[in-house]
């Protein structure tokens, strides 16, 4: 587990031990809150199985030591042995990364056998890993924008239960019988506090989960760059040899 991804887990590990500390008061506080605490908690249990599913994503599926991968594909590069560095990208295909070095690779051994040499060559080798890439890459960062929306959401939510709070409570300073009156605001106020402080209490965790999660995507993202680059400039530097 990288780094970011510890303290990610810590921090919400923190978060959580507080509010259970407070466990009370966030029962009470949710049975108040009324129908936006419903609402709010829907948008939570939508941003928990996006994370599982992310993470399984970026960081299980995502598995593959790239400067190991790209070194081991160098020796065959260099002597020419393109059959067996695409065997060897084949067996990573799950991964990003291995996927377009396997197309590419592809793309080159096909240029290599339709006849193709030169600059027409390396056309035909930059075009396979762009086409690759242009395919595999949106989906490393796909869906993480919906992260951002349930942590805007959420805090909107919170300030909408807030304002019909403070209207059911001047509402009930307004017209409310005297026996009720207090009840009324108390509720109204309770109502107003506590759908807000449940809307940050879901937005801060979402914000510091996609920060982690878009962190490991952009990693993903800069080795492709990287070590696409290096491999193509290794196979020009073979073909003029």
């Amino acid at each position: 587990m990288s780094r970011g991804f510890r303290i990610l887990f810590l921090v919400v590990l923190l978060f959580s031990v507080s509010s259970l500390s407070a466990a009370v008061n966030v029962v009470e506080m949710f049975v108040q809150g009324g129908v936006f605490m419903y609402f709010i908690s829907f948008l939570l249990i939508v941003m928990l199985i996006m994370a599982i599913i992310k993470y399984w994503q970026l960081t299980i599926k995502e598995k593959l030591d790239t400067k190991k991968f790209y070194l081991k594909l160098k020796g065959y590069i260099k002597n020419n042995q393109t059959e067996e560095a695409i065997r060897i990208s084949s067996q990573f295909k799950k991964t990003t990364i291995g996927f377009i070095f396997w197309n590419g690779l592809l793309g080159y051994n096909d240029g290599l056998k339709s006849g193709k040499k030169g600059m027409e060559l390396q056309r035909h080798l930059q075009n396979s890993f762009d086409e690759a890439g242009l395919q595999a890459i949106p989906n490393v960062e796909a869906g993480l924008f919906w992260f951002d929306i349930i942590a805007q959401v959420s805090t909107l939510l919170g300030l909408l239960g807030t304002i019909f709070g403070l209207v059911a409570s001047f509402d009930a300073l307004a017209n409310a019988p005297e026996a009720d009156k207090s009840r009324l605001l108390t509720e109204g106020i309770s109502m107003a506090m506590g759908t807000t402080a449940y809307g940050l209490m879901v937005a801060i965790p979402t914000m510091l989960i996609k920060g982690a999660l878009q962190a490991r995507a952009d990693k993903i993202i800069n080795d492709i760059d990287e070590y696409s680059v290096k491999t193509i400039n290794q196979i020009t530097y073979a073909m003029k040899d």
